[in-house]
């Protein structure tokens, strides 16, 4: 069991840690994961890492990412309609402008697959949990928002028009386009607040490797 789970979780990292530059997808540090911050439990038990707390920098998404990787959380994951209102809610609470969530399209190697495709339509999942969103099409199962900077929907893909960038990443922005808080595609590289939950399988291996941590 374990042997198997070690190999998904070297699958999971390759599939996703294909970033310019030599920048890498970073795995949890035990002694960071069992010193990690929990701002907030949900009634379902999900820990919650909320970066505007603390002093510390912003990040672009893949940084992000490692911040809350190396802490054996990742970015959160919104599949749910009560886990996305409670971040929304933590949003509303502490007016913060624009957070980071797991959300990407999958736009690298290996994701010509015919049930990605078109990739802005069906090409959209959530990294932390390997899990595919609802088409964008389907406006009641997900939260994009409805008025983008140029009043379309999202994600629109505006950055590409302009300047060549792709907004491969999913961010929940707050009121930024008068239509509340909602989901937008964004530029990976631009830096925001992040918002991370516990990964049970960054948990898990950081206990299997470190037995006498207590996480």
């Amino acid at each position: 069991m374990i042997v198997r789970f070690l190999i998904l979780l070297l699958v999971v990292s390759y599939v996703c840690g294909q970033f310019p530059n030599g920048r890498k997808l970073e795995g949890p540090m035990p002694e960071l994961c069992e010193k990690r911050i929990i701002h907030e439990t949900s009634q379902a038990g999900t820990n919650y890492f909320y970066h505007w707390r603390e002093n510390i920098d912003e990040e672009d998404w893949l940084g992000a990412r490692n911040y809350c990787r190396m802490r054996c959380m990742d970015l959160v994951s919104l599949e749910t309609k009560e886990k996305n209102e409670w971040l929304k809610l933590a949003i509303a609470r502490d007016d913060v402008d624009e957070v980071w969530t797991s959300g990407r399209i999958c736009d690298f190697n290996g994701c010509n697959r015919p049930d990605l495709l078109p990739k802005d339509v069906n090409g959209w999942f959530w990294t932390s949990i390997f899990a595919k969103l609802p088409p964008t099409t389907d406006r009641i199962s997900n939260d994009w928002s409805e008025t983008g900077e140029l009043g379309k929907r999202q994600p629109d893909n505006r950055e590409y028009s302009i300047n060549r960038k792709l907004e491969s990443c999913l961010a929940v922005f707050n009121n930024k386009y008068n239509d509340g808080i909602k989901w937008h595609d964004a530029v990976c590289s631009r830096r925001r607040s992040f918002a991370c939950e516990d990964s049970k399988e960054l948990l898990q291996y950081a206990r299997y490797i470190r037995p006498d941590l207590k996480i």
